[in-house]
């Protein structure tokens, strides 16, 4: 393998799987998961890593497969020690940095968290290529992916950005954006997230961290949400990217096309059949499904009513499929909350609207803008006075 070529370590697959595994409501999946997983342990020996998965239930103990992977762990180490000390004897600082990114790199690997993070940063301080720092970092940054740690993900991706700045390589800077995106996603991000993962659509590369197809599943489930109807038949809709994968990914395709094509009944199915088969099931963005189903829902509902001055009740259910009592509970949450601009005349069951003004919004918005200034001015005065 090339000195470029990027390692698809830790195997993040494999978090996936027993994310799925620790999830009940998973159940229909769990069955699959668990074959995946079990593979994917034993085919790169990850004896430490099956001791945490095994130690939640998500899979069963076996003493004998646990003692042969540590018997191979154990014999691989050995192995990769005896040529650090070798090139530490009678090889230069290039060849000790290659043995120390091969130990950090087995370690990784094999799952074992602590070792992995500290020999990749015993890695990181021998290396002298900047590159090779980078690379190293973004190894950093999905070893925190692959243990869900939000913490060591921020740390190195701002650790990762200074040395892009420095003078990082087009690869580099693309595989960056990714890590990036997919970061402010699993935080609720969104709109970020998706210009940063719309902006990589071209040139992606980081199969280490995440597949093709869902990178494109994530690209399309964060820009449906966030860009405007031009932009979303600009960038996402018409990108050959994005249509290549359309066939393999139906039911964004549908949530896309429909939201698009104002068919708003196909939406809402399209949308349901979303949350089971995109979000819950998907490790970083399963905490945001109810946020991202309501947004979605407050999304068509403004697109619908901007067409209109006002539209009957009968009408918009219609529209969407569902019931009147439905369509009136659900509006009647989004109003009372600011969401929709618009009233709801139940004598006559007929919905108006009563748009802002585009004076009156960015009036308001200057006032919020400035009320967070002036609270963050009083906060500084006391710290320096």
């Amino acid at each position: 393998m090339s000195d470029d070529a990027v390692l698809p370590i830790p195997n993040l697959a494999l978090a996936q799987n027993y994310f799925v595994l620790s999830t009940p409501s998973l159940k229909h999946l769990h069955q699959n998961a668990r074959k995946e997983l079990l593979e994917g342990i034993q085919a790169d020996h990850m004896a430490p890593y099956y001791r945490i998965v095994t130690a939640t239930n998500a899979l069963d103990l076996d003493e004998s497969l646990l003692a042969r992977m540590e018997k191979e762990n154990k014999e691989e180490l050995d192995k990769i020690d005896e040529r650090l000390e070798e090139a530490k004897k009678t090889e230069g600082e290039t060849d000790i940095a290659d043995a120390l990114r091969a130990r950090a790199n087995y370690l990784t690997r094999i799952g074992d968290k602590d070792k992995a993070v500290e020999a990749q940063k015993l890695a990181l301080e021998k290396t002298p290529g900047l590159g090779s720092r980078i690379d190293i970092v973004l190894t950093l940054i999905r070893i925190g992916f692959f243990f869900g740690d939000n913490d060591m993900i921020t740390q190195h991706l701002t650790q990762a950005e200074e040395l892009v700045d420095k003078g990082g390589d087009w690869d580099r800077r693309n595989r960056l954006k990714v890590y990036r995106g997919l970061h402010l996603l699993s935080i609720r991000q969104f709109k970020r997230g998706g210009e940063l993962l719309l902006d990589a659509l071209s040139t992606f590369t980081a199969t280490e961290l995440i597949s093709y197809n869902d990178f494109v599943a994530s690209t399309i489930i964060s820009n449906v949400l966030t860009l405007n109807r031009p932009d979303l038949k600009k960038k996402l809709i018409s990108a050959p990217e994005v249509i290549q994968v359309l066939p393999e990914l139906p039911v964004l395709s549908d949530l896309m096309k429909n939201l698009y094509d104002s068919h708003y009944d196909k939406f809402f199915l399209a949308l349901a059949a979303t949350e089971q088969t995109h979000l819950k099931p998907n490790r970083l963005l399963s905490p945001h499904t109810r946020f991202y189903v309501r947004e979605m829902r407050i999304s068509a509902y403004n697109q619908l009513l901007e067409s209109y001055r006002s539209l009957t009740l009968d009408s918009l259910a219609r529209s969407f499929g569902v019931s009147v009592e439905f369509v009136d509970s659900e509006l009647s949450r989004f109003i009372a909350s600011g969401r929709l601009h618009c009233t709801i005349d139940k004598v006559n069951g007929v919905v108006e609207t009563n748009r802002p003004s585009l004076k009156n919004a960015q009036y308001e918005t200057v006032i919020r803008q400035g009320d967070i200034l002036l609270n963050a001015v009083q906060r500084l005065s006391k710290v320096l006075y």
